[in-house]
């Protein structure tokens, strides 16, 4: 009887590195999501069929106040887009037929970048929160670093803080770092 052979080609290894990116994007997506069924989520999405009062007028053309909180969360969701369509776009070019195996290699190092992009990102948000911001999104393109935090005041201690931890996590030199504040 013939043994199996247990040979690990390229193609294995670039199979192993995108289900790996793949878990890391679902964990990150997991630990980023907001948590359902909490009071303040429920009174966003309760019945409005009891407050509707037939021949009162409501003036519609108000200027809206954007809320911070709805910044937050409609920016985590572009990003997460972007990202998704970028990592897309990989393994199509990846699974590509006409691609030499070289331009192979240059994908998939491509997609694990994104992946430590990703990663990174979700790392400087927890780590800046945990300093008593009460909200921030992170933007990392490998070469630029920006930041958007939830405040009422930044001052020269706090960015400094917030440009340690992003020198920290990343090679992204110091004058190419910005730090957005919303009140």
């Amino acid at each position: 009887m013939k043994k199996p052979s247990l040979i690990i080609g390229k193609k294995q290894i670039i199979m192993t590195c995108l289900t790996l990116m793949l878990a890391v994007a679902v964990y990150i997506n997991y630990a980023t999501a907001p948590e359902l069924g909490t009071e303040s989520d429920s009174a966003v999405f309760h019945d409005r069929s009891d407050e509707v009062r037939y021949g009162e007028t409501e003036f519609v053309n108000a200027e809206a106040e954007p809320m911070a909180g709805d910044y937050f969360a409609q920016a985590r969701l572009d990003r997460m887009k972007d990202r998704d369509e970028a990592v897309q776009t990989l393994q199509t070019m990846i699974g590509g037929g006409d691609v030499t195996e070289d331009e192979v290699l240059v994908n998939a190092l491509d997609a694990v970048e994104v992946s430590k992009l990703i990663e990174s990102e979700g790392t400087i948000e927890s780590l800046i929160k945990a300093q008593g911001f009460q909200d921030c999104v992170a933007y990392l393109d490998g070469e630029n670093a920006k930041v958007v935090v939830k405040t009422e005041g930044l001052d020269k201690a706090q960015a400094a803080s917030i440009k340690e931890i992003i020198l920290g996590e990343t090679s992204v030199a110091a004058e190419n770092i910005r730090i957005f504040e919303v009140k």
